[in-house]
Protein backbone atom coordinates (compact mmCIF):
# COMPACT_ATOMS: atom_id res chain seq x y z
CA UNK A 1 0.00 0.00 0.00
CA UNK A 2 1.38 3.41 -0.95
CA UNK A 3 2.34 5.71 1.90
CA UNK A 4 -0.38 8.40 2.30
CA UNK A 5 0.43 11.53 0.33
CA UNK A 6 3.68 10.11 -0.96
CA UNK A 7 2.96 10.52 -4.68
CA UNK A 8 2.06 14.19 -4.17
CA UNK A 9 5.20 14.87 -2.12
CA UNK A 10 7.33 13.05 -4.68
CA UNK A 11 5.96 15.24 -7.47
CA UNK A 12 6.49 18.43 -5.45
CA UNK A 13 10.05 17.50 -4.47
CA UNK A 14 11.00 16.28 -7.94
CA UNK A 15 9.92 19.62 -9.39
CA UNK A 16 11.92 21.76 -6.98
CA UNK A 17 15.13 19.97 -6.07
CA UNK A 18 18.33 18.26 -7.07
CA UNK A 19 20.20 15.56 -5.18
CA UNK A 20 21.86 16.79 -1.99
CA UNK A 21 25.37 18.01 -2.77
CA UNK A 22 28.05 20.48 -1.77
CA UNK A 23 28.32 23.81 -3.61
CA UNK A 24 30.97 26.50 -3.48
CA UNK A 25 29.29 29.65 -2.15
CA UNK A 26 31.36 32.73 -1.30
CA UNK A 27 34.42 30.49 -1.41
CA UNK A 28 32.86 28.14 1.18
CA UNK A 29 31.84 24.51 0.65
CA UNK A 30 28.13 24.56 1.55
CA UNK A 31 25.69 21.67 1.78
CA UNK A 32 22.71 22.09 -0.56
CA UNK A 33 19.49 20.30 0.43
CA UNK A 34 16.36 20.25 -1.74
CA UNK A 35 17.98 22.79 -4.02
CA UNK A 36 18.74 25.26 -1.20
CA UNK A 37 22.00 25.96 0.68
CA UNK A 38 21.57 24.61 4.20
CA UNK A 39 23.12 23.16 7.34
CA UNK A 40 22.08 20.18 9.42
CA UNK A 41 20.70 20.55 12.94
CA UNK A 42 21.44 16.93 13.67
CA UNK A 43 22.03 14.36 16.35
CA UNK A 44 23.67 10.95 16.26
CA UNK A 45 21.64 8.23 17.94
CA UNK A 46 22.96 5.66 20.35
CA UNK A 47 24.17 3.30 17.69
CA UNK A 48 22.25 0.19 18.71
CA UNK A 49 18.93 2.04 18.46
CA UNK A 50 18.77 1.64 14.69
CA UNK A 51 18.53 -2.14 15.18
CA UNK A 52 14.95 -1.82 16.50
CA UNK A 53 12.06 0.43 15.48
CA UNK A 54 10.78 0.74 19.04
CA UNK A 55 14.10 2.24 20.12
CA UNK A 56 14.15 4.48 17.04
CA UNK A 57 10.75 5.92 17.85
CA UNK A 58 12.13 6.90 21.26
CA UNK A 59 15.09 8.58 19.56
CA UNK A 60 12.76 10.57 17.31
CA UNK A 61 10.64 11.62 20.29
CA UNK A 62 13.74 12.99 22.00
CA UNK A 63 14.90 14.66 18.78
CA UNK A 64 11.56 16.47 18.55
CA UNK A 65 12.06 17.80 22.09
CA UNK A 66 15.46 19.19 21.11
CA UNK A 67 14.59 20.68 17.73
CA UNK A 68 16.85 18.12 16.02
CA UNK A 69 15.55 17.41 12.52
CA UNK A 70 18.24 15.14 11.04
CA UNK A 71 19.22 11.88 12.72
CA UNK A 72 22.55 10.22 11.99
CA UNK A 73 21.92 6.49 12.17
CA UNK A 74 23.95 3.36 11.44
CA UNK A 75 23.09 1.00 8.63
CA UNK A 76 25.35 -1.98 9.17
CA UNK A 77 26.83 -4.62 6.92
CA UNK A 78 25.50 -7.40 9.16
CA UNK A 79 22.02 -5.81 9.03
CA UNK A 80 21.64 -5.88 5.25
CA UNK A 81 23.73 -8.95 4.26
CA UNK A 82 23.35 -11.53 7.06
CA UNK A 83 24.35 -14.25 4.59
CA UNK A 84 26.60 -13.69 1.61
CA UNK A 85 24.68 -12.40 -1.42
CA UNK A 86 21.38 -12.44 0.47
CA UNK A 87 20.33 -8.85 1.04
CA UNK A 88 17.55 -7.63 3.31
CA UNK A 89 16.52 -3.95 3.36
CA UNK A 90 13.25 -4.25 5.31
CA UNK A 91 14.58 -2.68 8.51
CA UNK A 92 16.30 0.10 6.56
CA UNK A 93 13.01 0.76 4.78
CA UNK A 94 11.24 1.17 8.12
CA UNK A 95 13.97 3.51 9.36
CA UNK A 96 13.52 5.75 6.31
CA UNK A 97 9.72 5.66 6.51
CA UNK A 98 9.80 6.67 10.18
CA UNK A 99 11.96 9.67 9.29
CA UNK A 100 9.39 10.67 6.66
CA UNK A 101 6.54 10.32 9.14
CA UNK A 102 8.43 12.69 11.43
CA UNK A 103 9.16 15.17 8.59
CA UNK A 104 12.83 14.61 9.29
CA UNK A 105 15.95 13.60 7.44
CA UNK A 106 18.68 11.01 7.90
CA UNK A 107 22.41 10.78 7.51
CA UNK A 108 23.43 7.15 7.05
CA UNK A 109 26.53 5.85 8.82
CA UNK A 110 27.78 2.80 6.93
CA UNK A 111 29.24 0.43 9.51
CA UNK A 112 31.05 -1.98 7.23
CA UNK A 113 34.54 -3.23 8.00
CA UNK A 114 35.13 -0.56 10.67
CA UNK A 115 33.36 0.78 13.70
CA UNK A 116 35.59 2.42 16.30
CA UNK A 117 38.62 0.78 14.67
CA UNK A 118 37.11 -2.69 15.11
CA UNK A 119 35.07 -5.07 12.93
CA UNK A 120 32.08 -5.49 15.25
CA UNK A 121 29.44 -4.86 12.56
CA UNK A 122 30.84 -7.12 9.86
CA UNK A 123 28.54 -10.11 9.18
CA UNK A 124 29.12 -13.44 10.84
CA UNK A 125 30.23 -15.03 7.56
CA UNK A 126 32.99 -12.41 7.30
CA UNK A 127 34.11 -12.63 10.92
CA UNK A 128 34.40 -16.42 10.89
CA UNK A 129 36.36 -16.78 7.65
CA UNK A 130 39.76 -15.50 8.76
CA UNK A 131 41.46 -17.13 5.80
CA UNK A 132 39.45 -15.22 3.24
CA UNK A 133 38.86 -12.02 5.22
CA UNK A 134 42.22 -11.38 6.82
CA UNK A 135 42.63 -9.66 10.16
CA UNK A 136 45.12 -6.88 10.79
CA UNK A 137 48.18 -8.34 12.49
CA UNK A 138 49.24 -5.62 14.90
CA UNK A 139 51.76 -8.10 16.28
CA UNK A 140 53.21 -10.37 13.62
CA UNK A 141 51.37 -13.66 13.39
CA UNK A 142 48.56 -12.66 15.76
CA UNK A 143 44.97 -11.88 14.70
CA UNK A 144 43.92 -10.61 18.13
CA UNK A 145 45.92 -8.73 20.75
CA UNK A 146 45.45 -6.95 24.04
CA UNK A 147 45.95 -3.19 23.89
CA UNK A 148 48.33 -2.22 26.67
CA UNK A 149 47.48 1.47 26.31
CA UNK A 150 43.76 0.63 26.78
CA UNK A 151 43.90 -1.34 30.02
CA UNK A 152 44.53 -4.61 28.18
CA UNK A 153 41.35 -4.39 26.09
CA UNK A 154 41.05 -7.28 23.62
CA UNK A 155 41.36 -6.01 20.07
CA UNK A 156 40.98 -7.31 16.54
CA UNK A 157 40.04 -5.70 13.25
CA UNK A 158 39.95 -6.45 9.56
CA UNK A 159 43.05 -5.70 7.50
CA UNK A 160 43.10 -2.60 5.32
CA UNK A 161 45.28 -4.60 2.92
CA UNK A 162 42.81 -7.46 2.30
CA UNK A 163 41.36 -7.24 -1.21
CA UNK A 164 38.65 -9.83 -0.46
CA UNK A 165 37.31 -7.75 2.42
CA UNK A 166 37.43 -4.54 0.40
CA UNK A 167 35.54 -6.08 -2.51
CA UNK A 168 32.89 -7.67 -0.28
CA UNK A 169 32.39 -4.47 1.74
CA UNK A 170 32.11 -2.39 -1.43
CA UNK A 171 29.70 -4.86 -2.99
CA UNK A 172 27.36 -4.68 0.00
CA UNK A 173 27.61 -0.89 0.10
CA UNK A 174 26.90 -0.68 -3.62
CA UNK A 175 23.80 -2.84 -3.25
CA UNK A 176 22.61 -0.64 -0.38
CA UNK A 177 23.09 2.48 -2.50
CA UNK A 178 21.17 0.87 -5.38
CA UNK A 179 18.27 0.16 -3.03
CA UNK A 180 18.45 3.66 -1.52
CA UNK A 181 18.39 5.35 -4.91
CA UNK A 182 15.33 3.37 -5.98
CA UNK A 183 13.49 3.94 -2.72
CA UNK A 184 14.50 7.46 -1.73
CA UNK A 185 15.85 9.52 -4.64
CA UNK A 186 12.56 11.36 -5.14
CA UNK A 187 11.93 11.90 -1.42
CA UNK A 188 15.56 12.71 -0.46
CA UNK A 189 15.05 11.61 3.13
CA UNK A 190 18.68 10.50 3.31
CA UNK A 191 20.99 13.48 2.82
CA UNK A 192 24.50 12.06 2.99
CA UNK A 193 26.50 8.91 3.70
CA UNK A 194 29.36 8.36 6.12
CA UNK A 195 31.66 5.64 4.78
CA UNK A 196 32.77 3.37 7.64
CA UNK A 197 33.26 4.70 11.18
CA UNK A 198 36.46 5.79 12.90
CA UNK A 199 38.72 3.82 10.59
CA UNK A 200 42.27 2.74 11.35
CA UNK A 201 44.25 0.29 13.44
CA UNK A 202 45.41 0.28 17.05
CA UNK A 203 48.32 -1.31 18.87
CA UNK A 204 50.97 -0.16 16.38
CA UNK A 205 51.31 2.60 13.77
CA UNK A 206 50.78 0.08 10.93
CA UNK A 207 49.98 -3.55 10.31
CA UNK A 208 52.86 -5.96 11.01
CA UNK A 209 52.07 -8.89 8.71
CA UNK A 210 54.58 -10.17 6.17
CA UNK A 211 52.50 -8.56 3.43
CA UNK A 212 52.53 -5.21 5.24
CA UNK A 213 56.29 -5.42 5.79
CA UNK A 214 56.93 -6.14 2.12
CA UNK A 215 54.80 -3.18 1.02
CA UNK A 216 56.30 -0.84 3.61
CA UNK A 217 59.87 -1.75 2.64
CA UNK A 218 59.02 -1.37 -1.04
CA UNK A 219 58.58 1.89 -2.97
CA UNK A 220 56.13 4.50 -1.78
CA UNK A 221 53.67 5.60 -4.50
CA UNK A 222 55.37 8.33 -6.52
CA UNK A 223 52.13 10.22 -7.00
CA UNK A 224 51.62 10.43 -3.25
CA UNK A 225 55.20 11.60 -2.71
CA UNK A 226 54.82 14.35 -5.28
CA UNK A 227 51.40 15.42 -4.00
CA UNK A 228 52.53 15.80 -0.39
CA UNK A 229 55.64 17.72 -1.43
CA UNK A 230 53.44 20.12 -3.40
CA UNK A 231 50.84 20.62 -0.64
CA UNK A 232 52.67 21.64 2.53
CA UNK A 233 51.12 25.11 2.98
CA UNK A 234 48.58 24.07 5.65
CA UNK A 235 50.29 20.86 6.70
CA UNK A 236 50.69 19.90 10.36
CA UNK A 237 54.19 21.04 11.42
CA UNK A 238 55.69 17.63 12.24
CA UNK A 239 54.44 16.09 9.01
CA UNK A 240 55.60 19.12 7.05
CA UNK A 241 59.06 18.79 8.60
CA UNK A 242 59.28 15.12 7.58
CA UNK A 243 58.13 15.90 4.03
CA UNK A 244 60.46 18.85 3.51
CA UNK A 245 63.51 17.18 5.04
CA UNK A 246 63.22 14.42 2.44
CA UNK A 247 62.06 16.55 -0.49
CA UNK A 248 65.44 16.59 -2.26
CA UNK A 249 65.56 12.82 -2.58
CA UNK A 250 64.70 11.36 -5.96
CA UNK A 251 62.60 8.23 -6.41
CA UNK A 252 61.80 5.51 -6.26
CA UNK A 253 61.92 5.81 -2.49
CA UNK A 254 60.84 3.54 0.33
CA UNK A 255 58.19 4.89 2.69
CA UNK A 256 60.83 5.73 5.29
CA UNK A 257 63.11 7.41 2.73
CA UNK A 258 60.22 9.54 1.47
CA UNK A 259 58.45 10.37 4.74
CA UNK A 260 60.91 9.90 7.59
CA UNK A 261 59.36 9.60 11.04
CA UNK A 262 55.82 9.90 9.65
CA UNK A 263 56.24 6.96 7.26
CA UNK A 264 54.39 4.28 9.21
CA UNK A 265 51.36 6.44 9.88
CA UNK A 266 51.22 7.68 6.29
CA UNK A 267 51.36 4.03 5.18
CA UNK A 268 48.29 3.20 7.28
CA UNK A 269 46.49 6.34 6.17
CA UNK A 270 47.16 5.70 2.48
CA UNK A 271 45.83 2.15 2.53
CA UNK A 272 42.90 2.94 4.83
CA UNK A 273 41.88 5.91 2.69
CA UNK A 274 42.30 3.82 -0.45
CA UNK A 275 40.01 1.16 1.02
CA UNK A 276 37.36 3.78 1.84
CA UNK A 277 37.75 5.32 -1.61
CA UNK A 278 37.02 1.97 -3.24
CA UNK A 279 33.88 1.51 -1.12
CA UNK A 280 32.69 5.10 -1.60
CA UNK A 281 33.25 4.99 -5.36
CA UNK A 282 31.12 1.85 -5.65
CA UNK A 283 28.28 3.74 -4.00
CA UNK A 284 28.70 7.05 -5.80
CA UNK A 285 28.62 5.53 -9.26
CA UNK A 286 25.13 4.27 -8.38
CA UNK A 287 23.79 7.20 -6.34
CA UNK A 288 25.90 10.33 -6.04
CA UNK A 289 25.11 11.49 -2.51
CA UNK A 290 27.78 13.39 -0.53
CA UNK A 291 30.26 11.04 1.14
CA UNK A 292 32.02 11.71 4.45
CA UNK A 293 34.47 10.00 6.79
CA UNK A 294 34.91 10.59 10.52
CA UNK A 295 37.90 10.49 12.84
CA UNK A 296 38.72 9.37 16.35
CA UNK A 297 41.15 12.15 17.16
CA UNK A 298 44.87 11.80 17.82
CA UNK A 299 45.57 11.73 21.56
CA UNK A 300 49.03 10.28 21.83
CA UNK A 301 51.54 8.47 19.62
CA UNK A 302 50.45 6.53 16.53
CA UNK A 303 48.87 3.23 17.50
CA UNK A 304 47.20 4.57 20.66
CA UNK A 305 44.31 5.89 18.54
CA UNK A 306 42.91 4.43 15.28
CA UNK A 307 45.92 5.13 13.09
CA UNK A 308 45.01 5.55 9.46
CA UNK A 309 41.82 7.51 10.13
CA UNK A 310 41.03 11.01 8.78
CA UNK A 311 42.63 13.05 11.56
CA UNK A 312 43.32 16.62 10.50
CA UNK A 313 47.07 16.01 10.68
CA UNK A 314 46.71 13.55 7.76
CA UNK A 315 44.08 15.37 5.70
CA UNK A 316 46.43 15.86 2.75
CA UNK A 317 46.99 12.10 2.47
CA UNK A 318 43.25 11.41 2.64
CA UNK A 319 42.47 14.03 0.00
CA UNK A 320 44.97 12.41 -2.33
CA UNK A 321 43.95 8.79 -1.73
CA UNK A 322 40.16 9.24 -1.40
CA UNK A 323 38.91 11.81 -3.94
CA UNK A 324 35.31 10.53 -3.68
CA UNK A 325 35.14 11.72 -0.06
CA UNK A 326 33.84 15.29 0.11
CA UNK A 327 34.17 16.04 3.79
CA UNK A 328 36.43 14.97 6.66
CA UNK A 329 34.77 15.03 10.06
CA UNK A 330 36.01 15.16 13.67
CA UNK A 331 34.36 13.23 16.49
CA UNK A 332 35.01 15.68 19.31
CA UNK A 333 35.15 14.33 22.86
CA UNK A 334 38.14 16.33 24.05
CA UNK A 335 38.52 19.59 25.97
CA UNK A 336 40.07 21.59 23.14
CA UNK A 337 36.86 21.63 21.10
CA UNK A 338 37.60 24.93 19.38
CA UNK A 339 41.16 24.00 18.47
CA UNK A 340 39.86 20.85 16.78
CA UNK A 341 37.34 22.92 14.83
CA UNK A 342 40.08 25.38 13.81
CA UNK A 343 42.12 22.54 12.37
CA UNK A 344 39.31 20.84 10.48
CA UNK A 345 38.47 23.87 8.33
CA UNK A 346 41.80 23.81 6.51
CA UNK A 347 42.17 23.08 2.79
CA UNK A 348 38.58 24.08 2.03
CA UNK A 349 37.09 21.39 4.29
CA UNK A 350 33.76 22.51 5.80
CA UNK A 351 33.24 21.96 9.50
CA UNK A 352 30.97 18.92 9.78
CA UNK A 353 30.62 17.51 13.30
CA UNK A 354 28.86 14.11 13.30
CA UNK A 355 29.68 13.40 16.95
CA UNK A 356 30.38 15.53 19.98
CA UNK A 357 29.81 15.18 23.70
CA UNK A 358 26.43 16.12 25.20
CA UNK A 359 28.05 18.24 27.89
CA UNK A 360 26.94 21.49 29.47
CA UNK A 361 28.20 23.63 26.59
CA UNK A 362 26.85 21.68 23.65
CA UNK A 363 24.13 24.28 23.00
CA UNK A 364 26.53 27.20 22.93
CA UNK A 365 28.88 25.17 20.72
CA UNK A 366 26.05 24.58 18.27
CA UNK A 367 25.49 28.34 17.93
CA UNK A 368 29.20 29.13 17.68
CA UNK A 369 29.81 26.41 15.10
CA UNK A 370 27.17 27.94 12.82
CA UNK A 371 28.07 31.58 13.51
CA UNK A 372 31.86 31.37 13.50
CA UNK A 373 32.82 28.30 11.45
CA UNK A 374 29.78 28.38 9.14
CA UNK A 375 29.37 24.67 9.83
CA UNK A 376 27.62 22.20 7.53
CA UNK A 377 26.48 19.95 10.38
CA UNK A 378 26.43 19.82 14.17
CA UNK A 379 25.36 16.60 15.89
CA UNK A 380 25.65 15.71 19.58
CA UNK A 381 26.20 11.98 20.03
CA UNK A 382 23.69 10.05 22.16
CA UNK A 383 21.45 13.11 22.25
CA UNK A 384 18.76 10.88 23.78
CA UNK A 385 20.61 11.34 27.10
CA UNK A 386 21.12 15.10 26.86
CA UNK A 387 20.54 16.71 30.24
CA UNK A 388 21.42 13.55 32.15
CA UNK A 389 24.92 12.69 30.90
CA UNK A 390 27.66 12.25 33.47
CA UNK A 391 31.35 11.48 33.07
CA UNK A 392 32.00 7.75 32.75
CA UNK A 393 35.62 6.53 33.01
CA UNK A 394 34.87 3.82 30.42
CA UNK A 395 34.43 6.57 27.80
CA UNK A 396 38.22 6.76 27.63
CA UNK A 397 38.21 3.38 25.86
CA UNK A 398 36.54 5.05 22.88
CA UNK A 399 38.59 8.21 22.54
CA UNK A 400 36.80 10.51 24.99
CA UNK A 401 38.49 12.64 27.63
CA UNK A 402 36.53 11.23 30.58
CA UNK A 403 38.20 13.75 32.92
CA UNK A 404 36.62 16.75 31.14
CA UNK A 405 34.72 18.61 33.90
CA UNK A 406 32.15 19.79 31.35
CA UNK A 407 30.82 16.22 31.20
CA UNK A 408 29.36 16.78 34.67
CA UNK A 409 27.56 19.95 33.55
CA UNK A 410 24.11 19.38 32.09
CA UNK A 411 22.72 21.06 29.01
CA UNK A 412 19.24 22.45 29.62
CA UNK A 413 16.86 20.75 27.18
CA UNK A 414 14.57 23.74 26.65
CA UNK A 415 17.57 25.95 26.00
CA UNK A 416 18.96 23.59 23.34
CA UNK A 417 15.57 23.45 21.67
CA UNK A 418 15.40 27.26 21.66
CA UNK A 419 18.82 27.49 20.00
CA UNK A 420 17.73 24.93 17.40
CA UNK A 421 14.45 26.69 16.68
CA UNK A 422 16.08 30.08 16.21
CA UNK A 423 18.81 28.74 13.93
CA UNK A 424 16.28 26.76 11.89
CA UNK A 425 14.07 29.83 11.45
CA UNK A 426 17.07 31.84 10.19
CA UNK A 427 18.67 29.07 8.14
CA UNK A 428 18.24 30.66 4.73
CA UNK A 429 19.54 34.04 5.89
CA UNK A 430 22.45 32.52 7.80
CA UNK A 431 23.64 30.31 4.96
CA UNK A 432 23.47 33.23 2.53
CA UNK A 433 26.19 34.83 4.68
CA UNK A 434 28.42 31.74 4.83
CA UNK A 435 31.91 32.49 3.64
CA UNK A 436 31.55 36.21 4.40
CA UNK A 437 32.22 38.52 7.36
CA UNK A 438 28.48 39.23 7.59
CA UNK A 439 28.03 36.28 9.94
CA UNK A 440 30.17 36.22 13.08
CA UNK A 441 30.01 34.80 16.59
CA UNK A 442 31.82 34.77 19.92
CA UNK A 443 31.86 32.27 22.77
CA UNK A 444 32.70 32.28 26.46
CA UNK A 445 35.28 29.61 25.63
CA UNK A 446 37.31 32.37 23.95
CA UNK A 447 36.46 35.49 25.94
CA UNK A 448 39.53 37.27 24.53
CA UNK A 449 37.79 37.21 21.12
CA UNK A 450 34.63 38.93 22.32
CA UNK A 451 34.49 41.56 19.55
CA UNK A 452 32.68 41.08 16.24
CA UNK A 453 33.73 43.72 13.71
CA UNK A 454 31.36 44.50 10.81
CA UNK A 455 33.14 47.63 9.62
CA UNK A 456 30.54 50.28 10.37
CA UNK A 457 29.61 48.71 13.71
CA UNK A 458 31.52 46.64 16.24
CA UNK A 459 29.67 44.45 18.72
CA UNK A 460 31.19 43.10 21.93
CA UNK A 461 29.59 40.32 23.95
CA UNK A 462 30.90 40.07 27.52
CA UNK A 463 30.47 36.66 29.14
CA UNK A 464 32.85 36.80 32.10
CA UNK A 465 31.11 39.46 34.20
CA UNK A 466 30.61 38.71 37.94
CA UNK A 467 26.81 38.87 37.61
CA UNK A 468 26.85 36.05 35.03
CA UNK A 469 27.12 32.91 37.14
CA UNK A 470 27.38 30.33 34.38
CA UNK A 471 30.24 31.13 32.06
CA UNK A 472 28.90 29.51 28.89
CA UNK A 473 27.60 32.56 27.05
CA UNK A 474 27.44 32.82 23.29
CA UNK A 475 26.51 35.48 20.77
CA UNK A 476 25.88 35.24 17.01
CA UNK A 477 25.46 38.35 14.86
CA UNK A 478 24.15 38.44 11.29
CA UNK A 479 24.52 41.66 9.32
CA UNK A 480 21.43 42.45 7.26
CA UNK A 481 22.60 45.90 6.16
CA UNK A 482 24.90 48.65 7.42
CA UNK A 483 22.15 49.66 9.87
CA UNK A 484 20.37 46.36 10.64
CA UNK A 485 21.69 43.31 12.53
CA UNK A 486 20.08 40.14 13.86
CA UNK A 487 21.57 38.91 17.13
CA UNK A 488 21.19 35.60 18.95
CA UNK A 489 22.57 35.99 22.47
CA UNK A 490 22.54 34.18 25.80
CA UNK A 491 24.30 34.73 29.13
CA UNK A 492 26.16 37.78 27.91
CA UNK A 493 26.06 41.57 28.01
CA UNK A 494 26.05 43.28 24.62
CA UNK A 495 27.81 46.51 23.73
CA UNK A 496 28.18 48.28 20.39
CA UNK A 497 30.39 51.02 18.99
CA UNK A 498 31.14 52.72 15.72
CA UNK A 499 33.86 51.22 13.61
CA UNK A 500 34.07 54.29 11.38
CA UNK A 501 36.62 56.86 12.55
CA UNK A 502 34.88 59.56 10.51
CA UNK A 503 31.60 58.80 12.33
CA UNK A 504 32.73 57.96 15.86
CA UNK A 505 29.26 57.89 17.46
CA UNK A 506 26.85 54.94 17.34
CA UNK A 507 23.21 55.22 18.39
CA UNK A 508 20.26 52.86 18.49
CA UNK A 509 17.41 53.45 16.09
CA UNK A 510 15.42 50.51 17.46
CA UNK A 511 15.89 47.27 19.36
CA UNK A 512 13.27 44.52 19.06
CA UNK A 513 12.96 41.00 20.38
CA UNK A 514 11.18 38.60 18.09
CA UNK A 515 11.25 35.59 15.84
CA UNK A 516 11.09 34.58 12.20
CA UNK A 517 7.93 33.03 10.81
CA UNK A 518 8.14 31.71 7.26
CA UNK A 519 11.18 33.90 6.73
CA UNK A 520 9.51 37.11 7.93
CA UNK A 521 10.42 38.98 11.10
CA UNK A 522 7.76 39.16 13.84
CA UNK A 523 8.36 41.57 16.74
CA UNK A 524 7.33 40.27 20.16
CA UNK A 525 8.79 43.10 22.26
CA UNK A 526 9.99 46.60 21.38
CA UNK A 527 12.78 47.58 23.79
CA UNK A 528 13.39 51.18 24.74
CA UNK A 529 14.45 53.25 27.74
CA UNK A 530 16.19 51.23 30.45
CA UNK A 531 15.61 47.99 28.56
CA UNK A 532 17.52 49.33 25.58
CA UNK A 533 20.37 50.51 27.77
CA UNK A 534 21.01 47.44 29.93
CA UNK A 535 21.67 44.83 27.28
CA UNK A 536 22.10 41.80 29.52
CA UNK A 537 20.48 38.55 28.34
CA UNK A 538 20.24 35.43 30.47
CA UNK A 539 18.26 33.19 28.14
CA UNK A 540 18.46 32.58 24.38
CA UNK A 541 17.10 35.77 22.82
CA UNK A 542 16.78 36.83 19.20
CA UNK A 543 17.08 40.57 18.55
CA UNK A 544 16.75 42.88 15.59
CA UNK A 545 19.04 45.80 16.21
CA UNK A 546 19.06 48.95 14.08
CA UNK A 547 21.95 51.39 14.61
CA UNK A 548 23.28 54.46 12.86
CA UNK A 549 26.59 56.28 13.15
CA UNK A 550 27.40 59.98 12.99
Amino acid sequence: MEEPGRSIRQKERTERMSITHFENINGKKVLTVEGKPSFLLAGEIHNSNSSCMEAMRGSWDRADELGITTLLIPVTWEMIEPQEDQFDFELVKELVLEARRRNGHLGILWFGAWKNSQCMYAPEWVKKDLGRFKRAQMIKGRDRINLESFHGMSYSTLSYLCEETKRADAKAFGRFMEWLKAFDENEQTVLYIQVENETGVMGAPREQSDEADALFNGPAPQGLVEYLRANTAEMEPELKKDIEENAAKEGPLTWTEAFGGSAEEIFSVYYTAGYCEYVAAQGKKVYDLPMAVNAWLRQGPAGTYPTGGPIWQMMEVWQYAAPSIEVFCPDIYVRNFLEVCDNYVKRGNPLFIPETACNGRVGARLVYSIGHYHAACFAPFGFEDMGTVEANPAMALFGADASDPLLNEQQDIAEYRRYSEILASMRERLVAAYGTKDLQAMTAERPEEAQMDFGEIRFTAMTQLPMIAKKDGVCLVLKESSECYYILINRAMLAYASGDETKPNAELISLDEGRFENGEWVTTLHRNGDEAQMLMFMKPTLLRCRIFTY
